[in-house]
């Protein structure tokens, strides 16, 4: 049955390509239809008049009526479609009017007749369809329908094809999900037959790659079902390019030699300051790196009292990466000689390339990288640093304090922008890998290799695209149930500027499709740079909550509240506190305080009160997760609220009670010292913010859930 629907579908594509058209008539999409099980109402096609008035009385009722051309897409824009038609005479009147505007319309276009439909019952609209995203392939999408979809642009995407599980999912991911499951008495839709319409698409476009958009909107839900009023389909006009692909443990044998090296080429190093192969050579040199360090340069004999070689074919051993430090035009010729030693991986500093229109010498280095079976990274790029082994291969400030956080980035000034972070911060980091124009290593290579790097225990990236989104998909579900992947997308603003054919298509902005379907591969998304570089320093330091409950401690009813917003905002769950836990801190604080959640303290009490309600929190096995509110007095100074905080978190520990703490400090810039020293001690704490401890939390909260430690969506 399944081979039967595919060849009935392969021979409609194949007869509609063979025409020259890209868009399907009404009545083919309708074939595509029955044989994927998409549910469409009775349709007859009248080629004139007296046919349209007999296959409107088979239906017996009101029908609409649509023009039938495979030149006019937008029927309605061409004044092609009348709704609720009935009698003969209106059946009459309404098939002139139809064609008498699409000529109108279109002079030249070709008509096939009027396409007669029988009239759907009322009910919700929503719109289903699938679109190729050029980052991620085929997406299938679902959002509120009708007239008003690209204004209110309720929609959301994820990979196709889906199974029924992921299709419902879809159900509640838009904002108007409280619609679907029935309003102001109003019953619910048909949610698994709306699922059905989803799924079925999704296979469909799955199935055929060369099917570019499909839209069925609206689509018709009610309690009784869902129906697709019209559906469109549209061909794609060239096939995409395949991307080289390499198996995980291809990836990771060559990522091993990359971040693991014994031996290192520097192509163009240079004794002379200022020059980027003395850059190159001075930090692998004072870095510490043990392995060995060859200078290549065929006008010197000794640089930075290493030997220095001709060309690195001359270079003794084996060598596991080879740095370029040579401008643009020598790059191919000297990688030809990498490729003949069997280096394994090029590291590319110099510019030049795609970045400023040199395409044609870009991919001349990937062809001869190809085929010799070099990996590449970059080029434009500042180097990386792998600070377990000492390794310093960039021409820019060394890092050594070596850590748990793996940091990437598409930009040179982002990524110095890291590690100005990671000094000011003290973040202990395990790599900073520059990408640049990214002609084959990308993120899912260096994700796989984060993912079962011992060092690494949270990736953040910083990237403008990715080549192969489905590549980076498949290696973040890989490595997200056992560590947090943080990502900045950027050009979040450049979205939707493409021509579409379809509502599906033109809904299909960059950064919508990338938004959903980095949430699907359970990533964090960051909103800006500064998130990131919290995130990436914070996640590690938390432990995983075991639950859901949230309980806010303050000595300040003004950050309560504060810090109740941010809690909302970052989809997480205050307490409703039970009465015998209220009990128990009403115990612990004045009466003009306040019990619920927040506990309000007050202001003006001592470091005992702080450390018992904290005790509570962290004792009471129905809290999963305690929020901090400090200010500044002298009563409780910075320094003795952040030691004993540190002191009872760390005793819980100790025997076996780990739960997130996060705190907020407002005061004089003491608070700066003593969010330091709680921060080195496992509680995330920022000065003179509400907002940014609790969205670290949140963080953590939705790494928690995609990587299956709690139930729910991220």
């Amino acid at each position: 049955m399944a081979e039967d629907r595919v060849l009935r579908v392969r021979g409609l594509l194949d007869s509609v390509r063979a025409e020259g058209r890209t868009a399907l008539t009404a009545p083919e999409g309708k074939v595509l239809a029955d044989a994927y099980g998409i549910a469409v109402p009775g349709e007859e096609l009248a080629r004139d008049v007296d046919e349209a008035v007999a296959c409107a009385a088979r239906f017996g009722g009101p029908v609409v009526m649509k023009i039938v051309s495979p030149d006019i897409l937008h029927k309605t824009d061409a004044g092609g479609v009348v709704v609720g038609v009935e009698g003969a005479a209106d059946v009459r009147a309404a098939f002139c009017r139809i064609v008498d505007n699409a000529r109108a319309y279109d002079a030249s276009a070709r008509i096939e007749g009027v396409q007669i439909q029988e009239l759907l019952p009322k009910g919700l609209e929503v719109i289903v369809g699938a679109v190729t995203d050029p980052t991620f392939g085929k997406v299938v999408a679902f959002g509120l329908g009708g007239v008003l979809v690209e204004v209110l642009k309720d929609v959301t995407f994820r990979l196709a094809p889906v199974d029924t599980d992921e299709a419902l999912s879809m159900l509640d991911s838009i904002r108007a999900a409280e619609v679907l499951r029935g309003v102001r008495g109003q019953a619910g839709v048909d949610r698994w037959a709306v699922a059905e319409q989803i799924r079925r698409v999704s296979e469909l476009v799955a199935d055929f790659p060369e099917i570019a958009e499909v839209d069925l909107n609206p689509v018709i839900a009610t309690p009784e079902g869902a129906v697709a009023a019209d559906i469109r389909v549209i061909l794609a006009t060239d096939a995409p390019k395949e991307r080289r692909r390499y198996t995980r443990e291809e990836i990771l044998t060559s990522m091993r030699r990359l971040m693991q090296p014994s031996s290192v080429a520097v192509i163009g190093a240079s004794g002379e300051p200022g020059k980027i192969g003395n850059s190159v050579m001075r930090n692998l040199v004072d870095g510490g790196f043990a392995g060995e360090i060859h200078p290549v340069n065929p006008r010197a004999d000794d640089i930075l009292g290493r030997k220095a070689y001709k060309s690195v074919t001359d270079v003794p051993g084996e060598v596991d990466v080879a740095v370029f430090a040579i401008p643009a035009r020598f790059v191919p010729a000297a990688l030809e000689e990498v490729g003949r030693k069997g280096i394994p991986n090029a590291v590319l500093i110099p510019s030049g390339f795609a970045e400023t229109g040199e395409h044609a010498l870009q991919d001349e280095l990937v062809a001869v990288a190809e085929r010799y079976g070099v990996r590449l990274l970059g080029p434009n790029i500042y180097g990386y640093y792998s600070t377990w082994q000492d390794l310093c291969a960039t021409f820019c400030t060394p890092y050594d304090v070596k850590g748990g956080v793996a940091l990437t980035s598409q930009s040179g000034g982002i990524g110095m922008a890291i590690l100005g972070f990671a000094r000011t911060t003290k973040t202990g980091v395990s790599a900073i890998v520059g990408l640049g124009n990214k002609s084959d290593l990308d993120e899912d290579d260096l994700l796989t290799w984060f993912g079962e790097d011992p060092h690494t225990e949270c990736i953040a990236m910083h990237l403008e695209d990715l080549k192969d989104g489905r590549a980076f998909v498949e290696a973040a579900r890989a490595t997200v149930p056992r560590k947090p992947v943080v990502v900045l997308k950027a050009g979040r603003t450049a979205a939707g500027a493409k021509a579409a054919g379809s509502h599906t298509g033109a809904l299909a902005g960059d950064d919508a499709v990338y938004d959903d379907i980095l949430r699907q591969a359970g990533v964090i998304r960051a909103p800006g740079l500064g998130e990131m570089l919290e995130y990436a320093r914070a996640l590690p330091v938390l432990p995983a909550p075991a639950g859901d409950n949230v309980v806010i401690i303050t000595g300040a009813g003004g950050s309560g509240v504060l810090l109740s917003d941010a809690v909302t905002d970052n989809g997480l769950s205050l307490m409703e506190i039970p009465p015998d836990l209220d009990a128990a801190f009403r115990a612990f604080i004045p009466p003009f305080g306040a019990a619920g959640n927040p506990v309000d303290i007050t202001g003006g009490e001592p470091p005992s009160t702080y450390e018992a309600t904290i005790r509570l929190g962290m004792e009471d096995p129905r809290i999963h997760a305690l929020v901090l509110g400090y200010w500044h007095t002298i009563v409780t100074p910075p320094m003795v609220f952040a030691e004993l905080t540190a002191r009872v978190v760390a005793e819980f520990r100790e025997r076996g009670v780990e739960k997130p703490v996060v705190a907020s400090l407002a005061g004089d810039v003491e608070v700066e010292e003593a969010c330091q020293y709680l921060f080195e001690r496992g509680v995330v704490a920022y000065p003179y913010t509400t907002e940014k401890p609790v969205d670290v939390l949140g963080a953590k909260y939705r790494w928690a859930r995609a990587a299956g430690l709690l139930g729910g969506d991220s």
